[in-house]
């Protein structure tokens, strides 16, 4: 079972389909994610070409988040989290996406199941400027009606460590 990535052209490997040494190198970059290849492999007593190997497959297939999901925004002067809901005239869906992917401060896009269009999730500098970020959102083309809410603190940080021994 696959399950298609941010390409469409593109397979996903799923958990199911990663096999015990996938696992194993998974937890130990989960561990500690900046571990050389070389040191990855000793540790774990693999051979250094079957962990590079393996880590470029699930990179190639999309398996793996890029690198610069790492990086906080808070980091980056963007502070203040948000959720944008967004109500499309679904007639123009692809240039809606289009304009979001345009904007910086958009960090994920979904399209979830009911009454709701879109869930951005956004990043800003302050309260003043999560509104300019808003209202960006609201003028892309297709974009008929917003909602935001502010995040006020993060309680569960985004981890996966738990689903790599399920």
């Amino acid at each position: 079972m696959t399950n298609r990535g941010r390409n469409s052209e593109q397979e996903v490997i799923i958990l199911q389909e990663l096999d015990a040494t996938d696992r194993r190198i998974l937890a130990a970059l989960d561990e500690d994610p900046r571990v050389p290849i070389m040191v990855l492999a000793q540790k774990l007593g693999l051979a250094r070409g079957t962990v590079q190997s393996r880590l470029e497959r699930m990179s190639a297939s999309g398996a793996l988040r890029p690198n610069s999901s790492r990086v906080l925004p808070s980091a980056l002067g963007r502070g203040v989290g948000a959720v944008v809901s967004a109500e499309l005239d679904q007639s123009h869906l692809n240039e809606a996406i289009a304009a979001l992917r345009t904007i910086p401060e958009v960090l994920e896009c979904h399209a979830p199941a009911g009454d709701t269009d879109l869930l951005i999730r956004v990043v800003a500098k302050s309260p003043d400027d999560l509104y300019r970020v808003s209202e960006e959102i609201r003028l892309c083309p297709g974009i008929i009606r917003t909602s935001t809410s502010m995040f006020l603190r993060e309680v569960i940080s985004y981890r996966t460590t738990g689903l790599l021994g399920a």
